[in-house]
């Protein structure tokens, strides 16, 4: 298995893509029940064949990853050979977590209590790998507006 299964409340969401890619397998309703029930096995590899794919189409179409801790928000910009971080450190007791926390940094964004670091590294492994690592750890896919806003403020 390339990444992970998809969770249960996942698969339930793709009831529908499953059940194509069952069909593409040329597994119908009756088959699929009698494979989990008779071979376990054999069911957890197709969802597993399954899980990949899907993992493999959504990463292929992030462009942007954040991560958001009390006092630091990574940003990344996940191009095809390298990816772009900031990093913006808050020094003071600003919760980031927080509606007002979040819209303080939003409005002071050059306030003395911010550090900014910017870098770019090639991927060490296969793009999707690190994409999936850094989900993993916690950061979500965005649409990369923040990233854009504090990339302009960096540049």
């Amino acid at each position: 298995m390339k990444y992970r299964q998809l969770t249960k409340e996942q698969l339930e969401s793709l009831h529908h893509e499953f059940a194509q890619f069952l069909g593409t397998q040329k597994i119908d309703v009756q088959e699929w029940g009698e494979i989990k029930k008779n071979k376990p096995e054999l069911a957890e590899e197709e969802l597993n064949l399954f899980s990949d794919m899907v993992w493999e189409d959504v990463l292929n179409k992030v462009n942007y990853l954040e991560h958001f801790s009390k006092n630091s928000i990574n940003l990344f910009k996940c191009d095809e050979h390298v990816i772009q971080r900031i990093v913006i450190t808050i020094h003071n007791d600003i919760d980031l977590f927080s509606e007002d926390g979040y819209k303080w940094l939003l409005q002071n964004p050059k306030d003395d209590a911010i550090e900014y670091l910017t870098g770019t590294k090639k991927y060490a492994l296969e793009r999707n790998h690190e994409l999936f690592d850094l989900i993993e750890k916690g950061s979500s896919i965005s649409k990369g507006e923040l990233y854009e806003y504090f990339n302009q403020l960096t540049s």
